[in-house]
C-alpha cells in the first residue's frame, strides 16, 4: 500500500473558535478542504484548471472524528492520503496538534469526478494524484 502523505502545516485564528474557545466543528472541514486544495497545487494542478476542463470533483460524504479540540493559536499539521475504490476517491485526512502530536480530527471524505454532467471513474484526476494514491481495485 502506498502511504504517500501530503502534509500541510496551518496554524489557528482567533476568529475560527466558538464561545467555548475551540475551534468550531464547520472551520475543520475548511482546513480539510484547503489541505486537498494544496496536495493539488503542490502536483502543479487546481480545482480550477479541473474546472475549466469541466471535470468536478465533488464531495459526496464526509466522516469527521472529533478527537481533540484545537486553541487559537495553536499550530497543526493535516495530513492526507488518497484511496481509490472504483469512481470513488476516499481522501484519508488526519489533523494533529504540533506541541504534543495529539489527533484532532480523523476524517475520510468520500470524492466522486462528474465530467460533462456524468460520474465517470476519474482516471484523469487519478493520474495527476498518484503520488498520494492507493488504488483498492
Amino acid at each position: 500500500m502506498n502511504n504517500s502523505t501530503f502534509t500541510l502545516e496551518m496554524k489557528v485564528r482567533d476568529y475560527e473558535c466558538d464561545m467555548q474557545g475551540v475551534v468550531n466543528n464547520a472551520i475543520y472541514q475548511n482546513y480539510l478542504e484547503h489541505t486537498r486544495h494544496e496536495a493539488l497545487l503542490s502536483l502543479g494542478e487546481s480545482f480550477n484548471d479541473w474546472t475549466e476542463k469541466k471535470i468536478f470533483p465533488m464531495v459526496a460524504k464526509a466522516e469527521i472524528e472529533y478527537k481533540t479540540p484545537l486553541k487559537s493559536g495553536d499550530k497543526f499539521n493535516s495530513e492526507l492520503f488518497i484511496e481509490r475504490n472504483g469512481a470513488r476517491y476516499l481522501f484519508h485526512q488526519k489533523i494533529f496538534r504540533k506541541n504534543d502530536n495529539k489527533l484532532c480530527i480523523n476524517a475520510i471524505i468520500h470524492i466522486i469526478v462528474v465530467q460533462n454532467g456524468k460520474l465517470t471513474r476519474g482516471d484523469e484526476f487519478a493520474k495527476v494524484l498518484s503520488p498520494f494514491i492507493h488504488d483498492k481495485d
